[in-house]
């Protein structure tokens, strides 16, 4: 890493050595640990109660192993969903995990500096801004301003056929897969992913199971 990194050249060192050393080669260790955390959080076994005082112990370096872009639903917290402890992953949240160009500077900047091998989007089941862009097409009532700008979107994942709950959640699934290639249009990430460094997935969370399941692959 050199001194041009606009972070500067100290922490994108410490950042990188860590990873290096710590984070697997290929996504699967990433991906294999993520399900089985969630496999612990569905049974009710979760391995990570998050003890206040825990993150004390991971202030000496910061070696995430694992990118999670996810909606800002409050059911859907990716660390407890997915029983993950201080440190383990990197997450960026917004309103149906739409990435404005701030979101993909932080994605792009969790992939340079931290060098993980592996980014998830997880969307889920009853999302409500998805629900939101559903009724503001068949309304003709659409939101203005910011608002507005996550429902233009959401909008091309959208169908016109059927009953809206079920437009909603096929939505779900086209706007999670369309959020993926958004990622891999990105320079960045279509280098990774080419040489074999980095792959992105598709994931659903099921608010009533409390089940994720990978998408698409």
């Amino acid at each position: 890493m050199t001194s041009s990194h606009p972070f500067g050249e100290s922490l994108a060192f410490e950042s990188t050595r860590g990873a290096a050393a710590s984070s697997p080669l290929d996504a699967e260790t990433p991906l294999a640990r993520l399900l089985a955390g969630n496999q612990r959080f569905v049974a009710g076994q979760p391995r990570y109660r998050h003890d206040v005082n825990a993150p004390a112990a991971r202030t000496a370096a910061h070696r995430p192993w694992a990118l999670v872009i996810g909606c800002l639903d409050s059911r859907v917290p990716p660390e407890a969903v997915l029983d993950q402890d201080f440190g383990s992953i990197v997450v960026v949240r917004t309103g149906g995990h739409v990435l404005d160009e701030v979101g993909l500077g932080s994605v792009e900047f969790c992939v340079s500096v931290f060098g993980v091998p592996l980014i998830v989007v997880l969307g889920h089941q009853y999302c409500g801004a998805v629900s939101a862009t559903v009724q503001a097409i068949d309304s003709g009532d659409r939101p203005g301003g910011l608002i507005g700008r996550l429902v233009d979107e959401i909008e091309p994942a959208v169908d016109g056929d059927g009953d809206p709950a079920e437009r909603v959640e096929r939505a779900v699934d086209r706007h999670i897969a369309r959020t993926v290639s958004k990622l891999s249009e990105l320079a960045l990430i279509r280098e990774r992913v080419a040489s074999g460094a980095l792959e992105v997935i598709g994931a659903r969370y099921q608010v009533d199971s409390g089940r994720v399941a990978i998408l698409g692959r």
